[in-house]
């Protein structure tokens, strides 16, 4: 998976048609990079670079940069080939770096210290840096972020916060663009980023160009609360809300109870209408998404058993391995090393 230009060290002033672009791209996938958002914001750009659908780079340019020549695997185990590396490059040919974060936020922090001296570069050289997916915990971890604010997937939110604590998370935000840097929650919100930043330099037209072949029906603001997350669950009103709220204040020492206020429904109702639609009562449904967060952080991240009490609201350790040993049947550490 490569894109349609061939390898060079420079982006000339005028493209192989003679039309100056409006906007140029370097992608930078890190190591175990995840192909949906990669893949997404590389074919709105495709879409949106010519005036028909021959792929080729007229209004809008893209190169694959890495640290060095071959291959560059995502998680999935498909690789994109790099065309120019950071010995080649001449970032001031470029408007904007985009870095395409590792499957897990461990993964790009452990490559800070191999990318730190590109991305310090490439901010004195003013690109705007452009962290999709956990690729924001690489920015944060090389100093890159300080005073700006960030969107991040929701999954990864407490462990950026734990990390990171002075920088602001915008919450149900898809993308946010702050001077010059900007983050991406992921998946396919890289697809509306894409389509926010070339308006920006090609016009809304044609960065709308495209997305019917893509089978998008419209692009997404900024700011937008992902329905999918509750309502694949229930449809009833009041069961969604009360499991955003849960979601949102996973770390809190809320009860049910406040919760049921938050909503304006009794505890007693709150708790019928949760039997009704997932078959739990209110409180099992929250321990549930507590211990299924839990579940997931150590499979997932190497963070201490401490740390992972914080994140749901537990602050004894040994309460919290009785209660993933009750739930899982095994400790913590066994949960962290089984494959399955």
């Amino acid at each position: 998976m490569t894109s349609n230009n061939s390898t060079r060290s420079t982006v000339p002033t005028q493209n192989i048609s003679g039309i100056t672009p409006d906007v140029r791209f370097l992608l930078l996938p890190l190591p175990e990079f995840t192909l949906l958002p990669f893949g997404g914001f590389v074919d709105k750009l495709r879409f949106s670079a010519d005036e028909a659908d021959y792929s080729q780079q007229r209004y809008c340019t893209w190169q694959v940069l890495g640290l060095q020549k071959g291959l560059i695997s995502s998680s999935s185990g498909i690789a994109v080939d790099v065309e120019i590396t950071e010995d080649e490059v001449v970032l001031s040919d470029y408007d904007y770096l985009i870095v395409f974060g590792s499957r897990t936020a461990r993964g790009s922090l452990d490559v800070s210290t191999h990318y730190s001296k590109l991305l310090q570069r490439a901010a004195r050289q003013n690109l705007t840096l452009v962290g999709i997916d956990n690729a924001s915990f690489l920015l944060a971890a090389c100093g890159l972020l300080t005073g700006h604010s960030v969107a991040l997937h929701w999954r990864h939110e407490q462990e950026f916060r734990e990390a990171f604590p002075r920088i602001n998370i915008r919450r149900e935000q898809l993308y946010c663009l702050d001077k010059k840097r900007a983050t991406c929650a992921g998946g396919s919100a890289a697809i509306d980023l894409a389509v926010e930043l070339l308006a920006r330099h090609c016009g809304r037209a044609r960065a709308l160009k495209g997305l019917a072949d893509m089978l998008v029906d419209e692009t997404r603001e900024s700011v937008h609360h992902l329905k999918s997350l509750n309502e694949e669950i229930s449809q009833d009103r009041h069961v969604t809300r009360a499991i955003g709220l849960m979601r949102s204040h996973l770390a809190d020492k809320k009860t049910v109870d406040e919760i049921s206020a938050l909503i304006g429904v009794s505890r007693r109702q709150l708790d019928r209408l949760f039997k009704k639609n997932v078959g739990q009562t209110a409180r099992q449904y929250w321990t549930e998404m507590r211990l299924q967060h839990v579940r997931w952080r150590l499979k997932n991240s190497s963070l201490s058993l401490p740390v992972l009490a914080d994140e749901i609201g537990v602050q004894d350790t040994s309460y919290l391995c009785k209660l993933v040993n009750r739930r899982f049947g095994k400790n913590p550490s066994r949960l962290r090393n089984h494959t399955t």
